[in-house]
């Protein structure tokens, strides 16, 4: 299909952001790397550095990946801005990294993404882990897609 991306022309370095680097550019992030093995520099990063989410710890262990080393950053932290693409999670990530990217050679491309943190405090326990496996199911199939990998969640 015409637009479609293979494992062949993978980019060298890709920055997944959202709005505080806790849920959806980790989980993303920790994803490709996953599936890309050492083929590809991954990062994330957010429009402001939030706390770590223990939701994204387990749900990611479910999957056997592990994500307990995550330090949230912003963007503004980061030491490398030398990313191919960068892939944005949230409104407000989409649009600072297009400011951030004014100036760079550098695709962005915007994949608008539930933030399942809004979910704490809705529901029970479980309700609230089914809503980031949702997220983590919804990411794992979209980088599959769009970088052409294979494989699949350790279960």
């Amino acid at each position: 299909m015409a637009g479609e991306h293979g494992a062949s022309d993978l980019p060298a370095a890709v920055l997944f952001a959202c709005t505080m680097n806790a849920v959806r550019s980790p989980m993303a992030a920790a994803i490709l790397s996953h599936l890309a093995g050492r083929r590809v520099y991954v990062g994330s990063a957010g429009v402001r550095a939030g706390d770590a989410d223990p939701f994204v710890r387990a749900v990611m262990d479910e999957i056997g990946i592990d994500v307990s080393r995550h330090k949230p950053q912003s963007l503004r932290d980061l030491n490398d801005t030398t990313f191919d693409l960068i892939v944005t999670l949230s409104p407000e990530a989409h649009h600072q990294a297009l400011e951030f990217t004014r100036t760079m050679a550098v695709d962005v491309e915007y994949w608008p993404t539930f933030d399942a943190s809004l979910m704490v405090g809705q529901g029970n326990r479980e309700q609230t882990l089914g809503s980031y496996r949702q997220v983590r199911d919804l990411l794992f199939a979209k980088i599959k897609k769009r970088f052409g990998l294979a494989g699949g969640p350790v279960v």
